[in-house]
């Protein structure tokens, strides 16, 4: 009695062991590379959430969305949507620069492929142009470029006029200063570049297995 109850035992183990090899061999073939995305790539994003110099200081966090995918020889490395995360480098609020609010923002990390990267990036900086005329003007895409970049016409919304490097850019109307502050709304668009190198996993699929996947 007990050798038949052991064989059915050996029996379904078998079973169970011959299935789980089906499956493991009907995984999907996939190959795992790294890629590299050069120092200086651009990382466009959308802030998730508004900034102000009045309330936000130094080292505030903020979350982001990349808005647009970052390829490299074609491939999206980076895809839409892709959470980033950064902090507040710089923040003033206008009478401590000649009258201008002040605030520089740098991205820390992004997850792509199931995974968080820690990056470095550029560190644009924003300031109010004058209470009088509430406009803004792009100061610097990073360290050493600090100088005022040109200005916006009298009267208007503010917008972004480049970066010394092209590292930040925007939209006009997204950005508005207060009285004495500088305020950026959600879904703000901006553009870091990478200072170093970032390395990425990412995953492909067979050709084989694309055709024949399910529709």
């Amino acid at each position: 009695m007990r050798t038949v109850y052991k064989n059915q035992c050996l029996l379904t183990g078998l079973a169970i062991l011959i299935g789980n090899m089906n499956v493991f061999a009907a995984e999907p073939n996939v190959t795992i590379t790294t890629v590299t995305l050069p120092a200086g790539t651009r990382i466009p994003v959308r802030l998730g959430q508004a900034l102000d110099t009045k309330r936000d200081r130094p080292g505030t966090p903020f979350v982001a969305h990349v808005s647009e995918p970052v390829r490299h020889d074609g491939e999206v490395i980076l895809q839409r949507g892709a959470v980033v995360r950064g902090h507040i480098v710089e923040s003033k609020p206008s009478g401590r620069l000649k009258g201008r609010a002040l605030m520089s923002l740098s991205l820390d990390s992004v997850y792509s492929h199931g995974r968080t990267y820690s990056i470095a990036t550029s560190d644009p900086s924003f300031a109010s142009k004058g209470h009088k005329k509430r406009n803004l003007v792009l100061i610097g895409g990073g360290a050493g470029t600090g100088a005022a970049i040109g200005g916006i016409a009298a009267g208007g919304v503010g917008a972004l006029i480049g970066a010394g490097a092209g590292a930040a850019a925007g939209t006009a109307g997204e950005l508005i200063t207060g009285k004495r502050n500088l305020h950026l709304a959600p879904e703000t668009r901006l553009t870091f570049a990478l200072r170093r190198p970032l390395s990425v996993r990412t995953e492909t699929r067979s050709a084989q297995y694309r055709r024949n996947r399910p529709s």
